[in-house]
């Protein structure tokens, strides 16, 4: 997935943890775990971006 898929499913994914409170713990962890993935992708695009502009 690209950088801005990453963070639009992240972004979906909070949102959908903080509407829900009928959420199973075994659904929130799988998806903080899939959120916190997304964003681990995004920090190294970001690092490899701002490394290759040095």
């Amino acid at each position: 997935m690209t950088y801005d898929e990453n963070i639009k499913r992240a972004e979906a994914i909070i949102a959908q943890l903080e509407a829900s409170e009928a959420i199973s713990m075994e659904e929130y962890k799988r998806l903080a775990s899939e959120a916190t993935a997304l964003l681990k992708e995004c920090k190294k695009e970001i690092e490899g971006f701002s490394g290759s502009n040095q």
